[in-house]
């Protein structure tokens, strides 16, 4: 299983605890990806060198073809491990990025996305209070909305199975709500 999604919208601690419950390794591609983008010669301190001298949102856009790439390696070095996917690599601005991630992603039949709410809206101000809670940031750097970016960007919905709504749900009932419906999709690939 591959969780995708916005920042902040549980993929992490959802992962973990469906990873425990299948009794598959859980990746989370934060933790991995530097060395994956590495290959194709990215380093965050690289990231972090061009954020100064050109802006972060100029800087996300260079290191699109690290993080595309990464999620490639994750997928294929990782395959019985229930993973979730960083905000960042499901947003692209360049179509042929894009593509590279829908192409990882596209045999896997259980990507879900995970979002608060079917309101846009309400999933900017649910993830922003859960940014602001848990990194202490709002994620509004040099004008530029990512949390609202995130949330409007149409990769992530477009290349998961399904979407899953975690608003005012425990994170015990949604990682149950991910395992059943992993077993349907699942289900329906059998048949």
């Amino acid at each position: 299983m591959i969780l995708v999604g916005p920042l902040a919208a549980g993929k992490t601690t959802l992962g973990a605890l469906v990873a425990e419950r299948l009794g598959h390794p859980f990746v989370d591609i934060d933790d991995i990806a530097w060395s994956y983008c590495a290959e194709v010669g990215w380093s965050l301190d690289r990231l972090l060198e061009r954020d100064e001298a050109v802006g972060w949102a100029a800087a996300e856009r260079e290191w699109e073809p690290a993080r595309a790439h990464a999620v490639e390696r994750t997928v294929s070095d990782h395959p019985e491990a229930v993973i979730a996917l960083g905000a960042g690599y499901t947003s692209f601005t360049t179509p042929d990025h894009a593509e590279q991630v829908r192409r990882a992603l596209a045999p896997i039949p259980d990507v879900v996305h995970l979002v608060p709410s079917p309101d846009p809206a309400r999933s900017v101000v649910v993830l922003r209070e859960r940014a602001i809670t848990s990194r202490g940031k709002d994620w509004i750097i040099e004008g530029h909305d990512w949390i609202a970016r995130w949330v409007a960007d149409p990769l992530a919905a477009e290349v998961a199975a399904a979407t899953v709504h975690t608003d005012g749900i425990s994170p015990d009932q949604s990682a149950e709500q991910l395992v059943q419906l992993r077993e349907c999709l699942l289900a329906e690939l059998a048949a």
